[in-house]
């Protein structure tokens, strides 16, 4: 029999086939063509499904000892992430079997300046994936003013070099998550289009679907290609500082507490740290829609940082504030040293003016003014920062500056 009368892969005769494709140096059947597409799903499926090239995934323990080494306190957030982390990412290495886990989207509640921003970005260093930050301030329902939904992952692609692959298995931190609370505890009868419409575009991200994604941003670019692009494996960590929230949650206490025990338990209750008694129901009642609640399964909360845990900030983790300024001289040939009374005074001030965190550096901003100009021209190579030097820096008017941030 003529060659050309069988496949070249099966070695089968054409009366024993299907159809019989005929090439220039070669045949083959469909039945081999269809076992080679079969395999080539197989391939991609496995491609998507296993770790991103890169990943370092550790142990909760592990994970938390490595965020201790940039994140001071908030002991309980850090648990709560590095148990959501690490199993997102065994959810993603799991062989297929018939139970079929869950995403475990995060949403961190606490006070402006208590370390949210920072503990989802030393997470996605640790563990080397894509990670992107975005602003809910600016999304709005699709053809409104504003960005759309689709660019939390035009982000995201952005940050993974638009390779696919390894954005669908990153992290995207969604910023200021309160401010797109609706205005009332009733479903809006209008239009809310940086509200509850923008939690309603959300749904379909949170819960993981393939989203279509302008690689360039949406409108500017309307003639670009879109990018296909899977969110099930896409971990999303939400953060606000929910103003107001400490009264829903105070409510909530008082109307459950009665009988006998009503005052003693009262007065077991911090009233100073009312965040630490947040239920996914007091969310809900601040403006977030149930079926974004219900997709946000893990709840943190971030204790406000008081004086001690503001003085270790600026000294203790290994990118410290401190430590910066140390670097920054030493580029220069200086060897630059804080007295105790000088940190001390940077701490008041920032608990002063009500800032956090965030507030130490733009307070050390101020105060390191004038030597970040003057001393690179200069010979000196020792400066000491003393409490009358960052005293007479802070002047009346950084300090008006400050206290109506």
């Amino acid at each position: 029999m003529d060659k050309n009368d069988r496949c070249s892969l099966c070695g089968r005769p054409r009366k024993d086939v299907g159809i019989l494709f005929q090439g220039v140096n070669g045949n083959v059947c469909d039945d081999c063509i269809r076992r080679g597409y079969e395999i080539l799903k197989e391939e991609e499926q496995f491609k998507k499904e296993k770790p991103a090239k890169g990943i370092k995934l550790k142990k909760p323990k592990e994970i938390k000892a490595f965020l201790d080494d940039y994140v001071i306190g908030q002991d309980f957030a850090k648990k709560v992430l590095s148990v959501a982390v690490y199993n997102h990412y065994k959810r993603i290495c799991q062989e297929k079997n018939d139970v079929d886990i869950e995403k475990s989207n995060i949403i961190m509640v606490g006070e402006t300046g208590t370390g949210k921003t920072l503990l989802a970005k030393t997470i996605a260093k640790m563990l080397n994936v894509p990670f992107a930050i975005v602003d809910a301030t600016v999304l709005t329902e699709a053809g409104y003013v504003g960005e759309d939904i689709e660019s939390l992952l035009t982000r995201l692609l952005q940050a993974a070099d638009y390779d696919v692959a390894s954005a669908e298995q990153g992290i995207v931190f969604i910023d200021e998550i309160d401010k797109i609370a609706r205005k009332g505890d009733n479903p809006s009868i209008t239009r809310d289009v940086s509200g509850e419409g923008v939690q309603q575009g959300l749904l379909k991200l949170l819960e993981g679907s393939i989203v279509n994604v302008p690689p360039q941003g949406g409108r500017k670019h309307p003639e670009q290609k879109m990018i296909a692009v899977d969110t099930k494996n896409i971990l999303f960590i939400c953060g606000g500082a929910f103003e107001g929230l400490d009264k829903i949650i105070a409510r909530r206490m008082n109307t459950q507490v009665v009988g006998y025990g009503t005052q003693k338990n009262i007065e077991k209750i911090d009233s100073k740290n009312m965040l630490q008694y947040v239920i996914p129901e007091d969310i809900r009642k601040f403006g977030l829609i149930p079926e974004i609640v219900g997709r946000l399964p893990v709840l943190a909360y971030l204790n406000p940082l008081d004086r001690e845990a503001l003085r270790q900030i600026l000294t203790e983790p290994k990118n410290s504030i401190v430590n910066q300024y140390i670097k920054l001289f030493k580029i220069d040939g200086i060897d630059i040293k804080f007295e105790e009374a000088a940190l001390d005074y940077i701490v008041d001030q920032a608990i002063s003016f009500k800032l956090g965190a965030r507030g130490l550096r733009s307070i050390c901003e101020s105060i390191m003014l004038e030597a970040m100009f003057e001393m690179p021209s200069e010979n000196k190579k020792t400066f000491t920062v003393t409490k009358e030097y960052a005293e007479s820096k802070l002047d009346k008017t950084a300090a008006i500056k400050f206290r109506n941030a």
